[in-house]
C-alpha cells in the first residue's frame, strides 16, 4: 500500500509541477478612450492613412492592451509572461496546471486556453507524434545554377503574367512587405539585394525569438523567402523588386512550440502598427515536439489558432496575407496547416514548370470543409539566392508563396487607392480555374494559377473613380504618368495640386491615353482633379 500510495504521490507532484503553455484573455480594455483620442499613440501615420483609403474606423482591437492586467498577470506566483496580443487581448504565458487555473479567478480574465488541448474543457489530446517539425518539411534541395533580365528566373515570373507588370512600371513601389520567417542571414551582405539595400527598401525589422533588434542573423530561410521577391541580380528578379521591407524573425528552428504562434501574431500586430500592406509567411503549424500541443485536422478551421484568428484581423485592418499551404501533400496528413487555415488567407500551393501541382504540395479542404489552397504558383525548382548570394534552386511552397506575395504587391502598386478586398478578387478572378467550363476550382489547385496582365487588364476595365471609366497609372509614379479615359470625356481639363493646395500642373486631356510628365516635380503625395462641364473627379498621386 505504501509503494502504490508513494508512486501516486510522485505522479501528483509532476502534474502539479510541470510547465504548461496558455493564453490568457482579458475581457476589456478600460483605458482604450486614450488611444481613440491620439491614434498616434500606438499606430503610425502610414498605418492610419491605409486605413483611411480603405475607409476602415478605427476599433477596440486596435487598442493596446490593460497595462496594470499585464502587470498583474506577470507578477502572479510562477507565471512568465512570453508574449502579447492587442487584437486578441491575450498574453501568452507559460506555468505549472495550478498556478494558471489560478489565473481565471481574477475579475478582468474572461478565460485561458491551454496548449495542452486536454487540459481546455472541450479538448483532447492529439496523436501527432509523429509529425516532424516544420523546418524538416521546407524541402529547400538546392542545385546551383550557372526592359529586366530575368534569366533563370524567367519562368516563375512569367507563369503569373508578373513581367507585365513590370514593364508597366508596377514593380512594388509604394507597397511594403514584411516577411516573417525563420532568419535573413546575408540579406546585409550578398549581392542580390544590394538594390534593396542601396535604396534603403529595408525598412527595419525585429527577431521575436530573441527578443533582438538583429534579424540578419537565424536560419536561411528568410533570405531564400526574400530572395524571389526583392532581389534584382542576375538570373533572379523579385516580384517586386521596388517594394520595400520589414523582416521579422518568428521560427525558432531549434524547436516546435506553441510559442512561434504567439510569436507570428506580435510579428503581424508590429506590420500592421508600421503600415505594411502585404504580409508573406512561408510558415506553418501542425505537430508540436510536445504531442498534447499538436493540432487534429478538425482543429485546422481557421480558429482554433492564435495566428489564424490573426490573419482574418489583419485584413479587417486593410492588409493582405500571403501564406504557403505546407510541403506534406503526399504524407498521411497531407491538409494544410494553421495560419493557411485563415479564413482571410490567401493560401498559396506549389505547381512545377509545367503548371501541374507539385506532389509535396499540401490540400485542403480545411478542418470544417473549406477549399484550400486558394491560389498556386510555381514552387518546384523555384530559384532563389543563397546567404552568400549564390543564384541557386529549391523546392517547397515556401518559394510559390513570396512570387504570388511580391506580384500581388506589384499589382497593388498599380491601384494603391484600392481596397485589400479588391485586390484580392482580382486575383483570384484571373486565375486558370476562376470561371471556366474546362476545368474547375478543387482543394488541389484552388483557384489555380493568377494570370497578372488579364487582372490587369480587368482593373482598368472597371467603373472605378466615382464609375467613370477613367485611370491613372502608375501610381505611385517616377517621370511618367498615362491618363485613360473613355471618348465621351475628351476635352476634360486635369489640375494637380501639391499637399499645400497650390497648383503645380494643368493640362488639357486632348487623347483616350495621354502621357503626363511630372520629372520635376518633388517626391511626395498629390492631388489631382479631372474635369469637364458636365463632370469632376480626383484622387490622389504619388510622386516617387
Amino acid at each position: 500500500m505504501k509503494t502504490k500510495l508513494l508512486i501516486l504521490f510522485c505522479f501528483i507532484s509532476i502534474a502539479s509541477f510541470s510547465q504548461e503553455d496558455a493564453w490568457v484573455f482579458f475581457n476589456d480594455k478600460p483605458n482604450a478612450s486614450a488611444f481613440f483620442s491620439n491614434p498616434l499613440s500606438e499606430l503610425s501615420q502610414r498605418s492610419l492613412d491605409r486605413r483611411t483609403v480603405q475607409n476602415i474606423a478605427l476599433d477596440i482591437k486596435d487598442a493596446p492592451l490593460h497595462q496594470p492586467y499585464v502587470n498583474q498577470i506577470a507578477a502572479s506566483n510562477g507565471i512568465t509572461v512570453l508574449a502579447k496580443s492587442k487584437w486578441l487581448n491575450m498574453l501568452h504565458i507559460r506555468g505549472t496546471q495550478a498556478n494558471i487555473a489560478a489565473l481565471s479567478g481574477l475579475s478582468f480574465v474572461d478565460h485561458v486556453q491551454y496548449a495542452n488541448h486536454s487540459l481546455n474543457p472541450t479538448g483532447k489530446v492529439s496523436d501527432q507524434s509523429n509529425k516532424t517539425s516544420y523546418i524538416n518539411k521546407w524541402l529547400d534541395i538546392k542545385n546551383t545554377q550557372t526592359n529586366y533580365n530575368y534569366g533563370n528566373s524567367a519562368i516563375q515570373v512569367q507563369m503569373l503574367n508578373c513581367h507585365i507588370l513590370h514593364q508597366q512600371n508596377y514593380t512594388g513601389q509604394g507597397k511594403v512587405v514584411a516577411i516573417l520567417d525563420a532568419g535573413f542571414p546575408g540579406v546585409n551582405t550578398a549581392a542580390p539585394f544590394a538594390s534593396l539595400r542601396n535604396r534603403g527598401l529595408i525598412l527595419g525589422g525585429y527577431d521575436f525569438v530573441n527578443n533582438s533588434t538583429n534579424f540578419y542573423t537565424g536560419n536561411s530561410h528568410g533570405t531564400n523567402v526574400l530572395s524571389t521577391i526583392g532581389a534584382n541580380a542576375t538570373n533572379l528578379i523579385g516580384t517586386a523588386p521596388d517594394a520595400s521591407y520589414y523582416l521579422f524573425i518568428t521560427e525558432d528552428v531549434a524547436s516546435e512550440t506553441p510559442l512561434e504562434l504567439s510569436n507570428w501574431v506580435e510579428a503581424v500586430e508590429e506590420a500592421d502598427r508600421l503600415g505594411v500592406d502585404v504580409v508573406n509567411s512561408s510558415l506553418g503549424y501542425f505537430g508540436f515536439d510536445n504531442s498534447a500541443y499538436s493540432y487534429t485536422y478538425a482543429m485546422m478551421n481557421g480558429q482554433t489558432s492564435v495566428a489564424s484568428r490573426a490573419v482574418d484581423i489583419a485584413f479587417s485592418r486593410g492588409m493582405i496575407c500571403v501564406i504557403s499551404a505546407g510541403n506534406e501533400g503526399g504524407t498521411a496528413e497531407p491538409h494544410v496547416g494553421t495560419p493557411a487555415d485563415a479564413l482571410h488567407a490567401i493560401t498559396v500551393g506549389s505547381v512545377t514548370s509545367t503548371e501541374t501541382k507539385s506532389g509535396f504540395s499540401s490540400i485542403g479542404p480545411t478542418g470544417d470543409g473549406r477549399m484550400k489552397p486558394d491560389l498556386m504558383a510555381m514552387g518546384t525548382s523555384s530559384v532563389i539566392s543563397s546567404t552568400s548570394g549564390t543564384i541557386t534552386t529549391a523546392n517547397g511552397t515556401s518559394f510559390s508563396s513570396p512570387i504570388l506575395a511580391g506580384a500581388i504587391a506589384s499589382f497593388w502598386s498599380a491601384f494603391p487607392n484600392k481596397k485589400n478586398s479588391e485586390i484580392v478578387q482580382l486575383v483570384k478572378a484571373s486565375a486558370d480555374r476562376y470561371a471556366t467550363s474546362i476545368v474547375t476550382p478543387n482543394n488541389n489547385y484552388g483557384f489555380g494559377i493568377p494570370d497578372f496582365q488579364l487582372a490587369l487588364n480587368n482593373a482598368l476595365s472597371l467603373n472605378d473613380f466615382e464609375k467613370e471609366k477613367i485611370a491613372l497609372y502608375p501610381n505611385p509614379v517616377n517621370d511618367s504618368f498615362v491618363v485613360s479615359l473613355p471618348e465621351n470625356l475628351l476635352n476634360s481639363q486635369f489640375e494637380l495640386f501639391n499637399s499645400v493646395g497650390q497648383r503645380v500642373k494643368t493640362e488639357k486631356i486632348l487623347q483616350q491615353k495621354q502621357l503626363l510628365d511630372v520629372q520635376n516635380l518633388n517626391s511626395g503625395m498629390y492631388f489631382y482633379t479631372l474635369s469637364n462641364d458636365q463632370n469632376k473627379v480626383s484622387g490622389k498621386l504619388i510622386k516617387q
